[in-house]
């Protein structure tokens, strides 16, 4: 099996020097035994030793154990101007994840650039691992100069914790800094101003520190005589750079209070000032109910035309992403496909970006997978036009109406707080025992006013914030990612759903892959002061709780490896499932694994079996091992199946001739038989949203539990005679470990 191409080296006597001084060494060190180096937070029994990455190529790395306080590099970030000319005293800031163990929590970080300059990083910790070295941070700095169309490497390097100032909002107002919105309703005008809230409001504080500060403001839209909106409020990320005196704002306006009376769409005229000056102006915009819109602009600068190319194999490299195949090479008609897309309504308020307005939509789709198309895209290419695809796809994502606020936290609402809330189901079902009070959101306001053309749901639901909020450290995509992690929760019926549990047990199968993946990953990321982190972890807890108990736990659990709650088998009347879905299911345990959830390790070894077992297992033929849909029991009141082998022979009798059953697997005869070539699955087995392309993910994941099977598995899917051309579409081609 493939494992990253790490090199792992024993610390020698270079071991207080840096490459430089190692490559003087000779290389330095003793080759060790390859193993996994994001298992383990310490190498060579010290606390402080880390697996250090030496860039060589884009998404290459080799791995030397070094002294985290040292000047060692953990990984680079490339940083390209896009712009036409020169540019200088650029402000950047971006997210980065780290493997356990890579920054302990007593260093920090320095920047240097490929010409030698050193560069001071702040470093904004947001997230931890258990051993309390650094999971996820927002790092902000000032780059001296950018020359026309440059890229210039940093590496990000171990250093010491240096004493800084934080900046005060003084040195913003003293600039004078200027940001309000206008929203003209009826002929009535109502406004927010961001530097009137810094005033006199105690601003929330994301970035603190002598290079960046970011304070955080937000009010409902009032009248000149006070009067405030009852739904339409601003908040405010004002992103301070006090050295070169600019400034980002970030501007939201949301409709979507989740107890206000009589909720409802609202149609005004916006406008958006900075610095004094209209910087967007839109007429008639109709808002919808639960939903929010953001616009980004630069006080005291033009905006710095720069993107950050973060190192994609090192990103792989923490798990806290999927192990997509490095390999591919995205081309550039790719590129400019999603460049020429990214245009009209759709990236207006309420507007979609690339992601399905009718989200039910059913067959192969763009937007489904452990990250959709572009995502996947932008992380493999790290291109400013998948990212501003992915970017603004995320920021659209605020379009649908399933973002529920709480007034009382003014976070997202949370199902810890509100057990009994949900948006289907009767009013009596949201009555809470111990609080005697009833959890249903407000009716709206009439039985037309909360219509909107977009619908939305968890089974075809795609993974829009996760990895832009860690890339970018953007507190917008952090809530974006937990507003629809908590929707995924609380939309169900209390009762089926086991109220406070938030089980995902009722949803169709895809369904609890895709709520699943987006409830791991807030678990994953949200930052560790934030009162969510304890609750979506409790929530995660509760499901794999139940999915253990009922499955790997379970001596009746049936023997195929199949998840048989809620709708899956639908098929054949009660007698098959969609092996598709099971496979999205087992890719959802798979990354919840990665991300170091352990229950989800139990989980996954047993649902391993079944890609498994699809590919070598007894009486199965892999060439139609990615099948539409497979019999699992011969009755919808008969015990399942014991074998994979009575699987395949049910459902080929079901689908084929009579004088299937005798052809040999993937011989000639066979491919005559389903009019394909000789070795090619079925279901589409050159798409790259094909049914084999589904299996993919789930197949990697298992061949990475699976032991001698597992690899014997993926060695027989790899053999197959027709593959995609993923690097039109990378979302499913994630591989093993």
């Amino acid at each position: 099996m493939k494992f990253p191409t790490h090199l792992l080296t024993i610390r020698t006597a270079c071991t207080a020097l840096i490459s430089a001084a190692l490559a003087a060494c000779g290389g330095g060190g003793t080759t060790a035994p390859e193993q996994k180096p994001h298992l383990s937070a310490s190498i060579g029994g010290s606390s402080l030793a880390t697996t250090s990455y030496v860039p060589q190529s884009r998404g290459t790395a080799t791995a030397s154990t070094t002294s985290s306080t040292s000047d060692s590099v953990i990984t680079d970030v490339r940083f390209e101007s896009t712009s036409t000319a020169a540019q200088t005293n650029v402000p950047v800031t971006f997210g980065q994840v780290f493997a356990p163990g890579h920054l302990v929590s007593t260093a920090s970080l320095s920047g240097r650039l490929d010409n030698g300059l050193t560069v001071p990083l702040q470093l904004d910790v947001k997230a931890k691992h258990p051993d309390g070295s650094v999971r996820h941070a927002v790092i902000s700095a000032i780059l001296p100069s950018l020359a026309a169309g440059e890229i210039r490497t940093m590496t990000l390097n171990h250093a010491a914790v240096a004493a800084g100032t934080a900046t005060s909002t003084t040195g913003l107002l003293d600039s004078g800094f200027t940001a309000s919105v206008k929203a003209t309703i009826a002929g009535v005008s109502y406004s927010a101003s961001a530097d009137e809230l810094i005033k006199k409001a105690q601003a929330a504080i994301w970035l603190n520190g002598a290079t960046a500060s970011e304070w955080q403001v937000s009010a409902p839209l009032t009248t000149s005589a006070g009067e405030a909106h009852p739904h339409l409020t601003a908040r405010f990320a004002v992103r301070w750079y006090q050295a070169v005196k600019k400034a980002r704002v970030d501007v939201v306006i949301e409709n979507n209070w989740a107890y206000e009376a009589a909720p409802q769409n609202l149609t005004y005229d916006a406008e958006i000032l900075v610095g004094g000056k209209s910087v967007y102006a839109k007429a008639a915009l109709e808002h919808f109910h639960h939903a929010r819109w953001r616009k980004m602009f630069w006080f005291n600068s033009a905006t710095p035309e720069v993107n950050i190319k973060h190192n994609s194999g090192y990103l792989i490299d923490t798990r806290a992403l999927p192990n997509f195949n490095r390999t591919l090479s995205i081309p550039e008609s790719v590129l400019n496909n999603l460049q020429s897309r990214w245009t009209g309504a759709a990236i207006e308020p309420m507007g979609t970006g690339l992601a399905v307005p009718y989200m039910p939509a059913t067959g192969g789709r763009d937007d489904i997978g452990m990250l959709p198309q572009w995502a996947a895209v932008h992380l493999l290419s790290m291109d400013r036009r998948a990212r501003d695809v992915t970017f603004g796809t995320a920021e659209q994502a605020g379009s649908y109406s399933a973002h529920y606020r709480d007034k009382k936290t003014g976070q997202p609402v949370s199902l810890i707080d509100y057990p009994y809330m949900t948006l289907v189901g009767n009013h009596g079902d949201t009555k809470n025992p111990a609080t005697k009070q009833y959890e249903s959101f407000p009716t709206c306001a009439t039985t037309t006013s909360c219509k909107t053309p977009l619908v939305f749901d968890i089974s075809h639901q795609p993974a829009f914030a996760y990895l832009p909020y860690m890339l970018t450290g953007d507190h917008f995509f952090l809530e974006e990612l937990q507003f629809w992690g908590m929707y995924n929760v609380f939309n169900s019926n209390p009762g089926y759903r086991e109220n406070i549990k938030g089980l995902l047990k009722p949803e169709q199968v895809r369904g609890q892959a895709w709520a699943l993946r987006t409830l791991a990953e807030a678990a994953y990321i949200t930052p560790d002061a934030d009162r969510l982190k304890e609750h979506f972890n409790r929530i995660l807890d509760s499901n794999l709780d139940w999915y253990n108990e009922n499955y790997p736990n379970n001596p009746n659990a049936n023997k195929l490896g199949v998840v048989t709650n809620g709708y899956a088998i639908v098929y054949s009347s009660g007698r098959g499932i969609a092996p598709w879905m099971d496979d999205f299911f087992t890719a959802a345990v798979g990354h919840a694994h990665e991300l170091g959830f352990t229950k989800a390790t139990t989980l996954l070894k047993w649902k391993s079996q079944f890609p498994i077992q699809r590919m070598v297992g007894e009486g199965a033929c892999y060439i139609r091992g990615a099948m539409y849909s497979m019999l699992v029991r011969d009755s919808s009141t008969s015990p399942f199946y014991t074998t994979i082998g009575q699987a395949f022979s049910a459902s080929d009798a079901k689908d084929m001739p009579a004088t299937f059953a005798a052809l040999e697997c993937a011989s000639a005869e066979m491919a005559t038989a389903l009019k394909l070539k000789v070795g090619e699955m079925t279901g589409y087995s050159s798409a790259y949203a094909g049914y084999p392309s589904n299996m993919q993910p789930a197949l990697a994941y298992a061949a990475d539990v699976g032991g001698v099977d597992g690899a014997n598995a993926w060695t027989k899917f790899m053999s197959r005679t027709v593959k995609p051309n993923y690097s039109t579409g990378p979302q499913f081609d994630i591989i093993p470990r």
